[in-house]
């Protein structure tokens, strides 16, 4: 069993949860989070279907409007997956997914992270921090699906967190990844 996996013992069956790995590559620092299969199903099956495929990632960004929040953008994987276990307040350790079509991101944005070719991205995002919200300026609300939950090395994730909000994040990438060893591996 991997560090870090998490079982539950449930009419004599042991059942691993899915567990993946966040990292802030430059930093060099790692969280693990448990899928929450129960509360997000869609979401969590079509996060879990595409780090099948390889891992997920790309340049970290810091919120500007959610405040304790890091995320990145990935092109689009699998179908629209819709709302579900969503949040406009996130708490620390919460990981979100959400949806953007090509319209409503900023011209200017989606040119500086090289999406503004796609006609809609996923932002993988994870809060390290409390006072969340999810409010932004130009389009109101914006709930996301809470698909996992940081369950180690959320303390060390966010100061590497805070630091890139304080010293930027250029060159920083945030990578999602499986853990090797976690329930339906291949």
């Amino acid at each position: 069993m991997a560090s870090g996996s998490h079982t539950v013992l449930q009419l004599g069956v042991i059942l691993l949860s899915k567990l993946i790995r966040i990292t802030l590559a430059k930093r060099g620092v790692s969280c693990v989070a448990e899928l929450l299969e129960k509360e997000a199903p869609r979401t969590s099956a079509a996060v879990w279907e595409a780090l099948g495929r390889g891992d997920l990632g790309g340049d970290a960004q810091h919120a500007k409007y959610a405040r304790n929040e890091v995320y990145t953008m990935v092109p689009r994987f699998g179908d629209e997956i819709g709302y579900e276990n969503t949040t406009v307040t996130p708490i620390p350790g919460d990981v979100v997914y959400f949806s953007f079509s090509g319209g409503m991101l900023d011209q200017s944005f989606k040119a500086d992270q090289n999406i503004d070719h796609l006609p809609g991205v996923i932002d993988l995002a994870i809060f390290y921090g409390r006072n969340n919200l999810l409010l932004n300026g130009d389009v109101g609300w914006v709930p996301g699906n809470v698909y996992a939950t940081i369950v180690e090395g959320l303390d060390v994730m966010a100061e590497a967190c805070h630091d890139v909000w304080r010293s930027g994040s250029v060159g920083e990438r945030l990578v999602y990844s499986r853990l090797t060893g976690s329930s339906g591996t291949d």
